[in-house]
């Protein structure tokens, strides 16, 4: 789905989201009707972080919107790495729990790495786990992180077949970075991996026809380090001092991507904007996730959503 603004396409990844969550939901009826199986997601947060709290609760109502049995777990940032480890193992153990995600950052006394491994593979929906790095490595069947999964489905809905094209990913980061090569590769485009200390970045930018900006530096990325005509997917999502000078006084803040997208979507066929773009696909994909998983608890195929 496109609307024009100025010379690109902008690519409403929020109507895209809504509509993935709706098929989902017809997705989860069916496994119901056909297994007697209702998928179910669990959400652990630690501590009362304010941004992380109103996260959680938007993919609990989400979850329950798409027919998914929604469990949440929240536990006082005093919660020690054995007790979360005992909850995890109980969770693992939970046959009515197909997807597990541990919401982070969690308190310094606790080691992310430790908890993210204890979690079974088979019930990473966040795609983190090193077993899942592995198989989507070697193409076999995994859980995929969630944001480069959604950038896929929008690149495909935006451009079909893939094959051929020359993507650059400028972010080497287990989250994205690397995952979303390993799904490009499996579209069979021809894949280049570029980071902050690339010769040239600008140079290797323009020879794109699918650029994915996952740097994590506002606006680094300039209108005319676009190929023209390139669709340009941009991950970042940074907050910097408002354009208008009395309220960046005040302290107050807006949103940008990696990429500076006035200046890109003078150049580029299709874009994401930074809100409205990646951002609504990674819940949506995460119940994705979740579905797949319980059609895999029950040795069913998983529908294809996207």
């Amino acid at each position: 789905m496109a609307t024009e603004n100025a010379a690109a396409a902008v690519i409403d990844g929020k109507a895209f989201a809504q509509t993935l969550v709706t098929r989902v939901g017809g997705a989860v009826e069916r496994l119901i009707a056909s297994h007697g199986v209702k998928a179910g997601l669990a959400v652990v947060i630690v501590g009362e972080d304010p941004a992380s709290q109103l996260y959680v609760r938007n993919k609990g109502e989400t979850t329950l919107k798409a027919g998914m049995r929604s469990d949440t777990h929240r536990l006082a940032d005093t919660t020690t790495q054995e007790e979360l480890l005992a909850l995890i193992a109980q969770l693992n153990a939970d046959d009515g729990i197909h997807g597990i995600l541990v919401q982070l950052p969690l308190p310094a006394h606790i080691d992310s790495n430790a908890v993210l491994d204890a979690i079974s593979p088979d019930k990473d929906v966040d795609g983190f786990h090193v077993v899942n790095a592995g198989r989507l490595a070697v193409g076999q069947d995994g859980l995929v992180p969630c944001t480069p999964l959604g950038c896929l489905m929008l690149l495909k809905d935006q451009l079909g077949d893939l094959s051929g094209m020359n993507a650059v990913i400028v972010g080497r980061s287990n989250i994205v970075g690397k995952p979303m090569a390993q799904l490009l590769l499996g579209e069979s485009c021809t894949v280049t991996i570029a980071h902050s200390r690339t010769k040239d970045l600008p140079a290797l930018c323009r020879t794109a026809d699918i650029l994915v900006a996952a740097v994590g530096r506002p606006e680094m990325i300039k209108g005319d380090w676009i190929k023209e005509g390139a669709t340009v997917i941009d991950v970042g999502i940074n907050r910097v001092p408002s354009k208008d000078p009395v309220k960046a006084a005040e302290g107050k803040t807006r949103v940008v991507g990696d990429v500076a997208y006035e200046e890109a979507a003078q150049v580029a066929g299709r874009i994401t904007p930074v809100p409205g773009g990646v951002g609504p696909m990674t819940i949506a994909c995460l119940l994705a996730n979740t579905y797949t998983a319980a059609c895999r608890s029950v040795g069913a195929t998983p529908e294809k959503l996207g």
